[in-house]
């Protein structure tokens, strides 16, 4: 079983650098039967209760089955039999410079839709891809979730290699805490949230699936910098300005405000 990033996925160490299929649990009589058969298991795995004080890493795994053919027929014909086009493929492939490329191992894959709604159900859809997760390839017939702009269906999803030691550059979002706690709010300030995520190079091992930035102490008119933020010393800011601020108290604008005395 290899591990994967959000759209980060990593082999198991030692494993050679291609895919392994796992042999499936029961004869392939007749494929449909068989798929069938496996996708109910998946979906009973996926709903059995979990410890909260677990990440998402130890308890999910994405199950996807390679697949060879591409285009929008064959798109389409998967994701009307319940199945989501994915893809993944060395972050190496995304440098600008091709000296800085490696040789690419890149898989053509399809997963089940009611499992990677599940999850996205479970983690929160802005923490999918900072996560780490599981992957297995079963036997069968830089990262993003593509989804259809009117109804918000997922179309496809790409996934990126992620082995030990490898690092990465992931967009962490930005979440906000102690807002019930802050005297600029109770004073009637708003809260600026000027940073809805961070980019971050990481080691793969190390990706944080948010950055938690605490407002409890801010008073109106304060702010919280780039700087400010408190990281594992692995992880390296991608930005030319780390003054640069997150949030910021705003004081609210009266909408009565009372007439200038002359």
């Amino acid at each position: 079983m290899a591990r994967i990033h959000k759209t980060l996925i990593r082999n198991l160490r030692g494993e050679q650098q291609h895919f392994t299929e796992f042999p499936l649990p029961f004869p392939l009589h007749s494929q449909k039967t068989a798929m069938s058969r496996w996708w109910r298991g998946l979906k009973t795995a996926v709903q059995t209760p979990t410890a909260p004080s677990l990440s998402a890493r130890d308890y999910h795994t994405i199950q996807a089955i390679p697949r060879e053919y591409t285009g929008n027929r064959v798109s389409s014909r998967d994701r009307a039999q319940g199945r989501i086009p994915a893809v993944v493929f060395s972050q190496s492939l995304l440098q600008k410079d091709p000296a800085n490329r490696y040789p690419s191992r890149k898989q053509l894959l399809t997963t089940e839709t009611k499992q990677i709604k599940s999850i996205l159900k479970s983690v929160q859809a802005p923490f999918f891809c900072s996560t780490t997760f599981q992957l297995q390839i079963r036997a069968g017939s830089g990262s993003s979730i593509h989804r259809d702009e009117e109804s918000g269906k997922i179309l496809n999803l790409v996934l990126v290699w992620a082995d030990d030691g490898t690092e990465l550059k992931v967009d962490v979002p930005v979440v906000f805490k102690g807002e019930e706690d802050c005297p600029g709010l109770k004073k009637g300030g708003h809260l600026n949230m000027i940073r809805p995520s961070l980019k971050y190079l990481c080691p793969a091992e190390l990706i944080p699936p948010k950055i938690e930035v605490d407002v409890s102490k801010l008073d109106v008119g304060d702010r919280v910098f780039m700087h400010d933020i408190e990281v594992h010393p692995s992880l390296k800011l991608l930005s030319k300005n780390d003054n640069m601020p997150i949030c910021k108290i705003v004081a609210t604008k009266s909408e009565n405000p009372e007439p200038m005395l002359v």
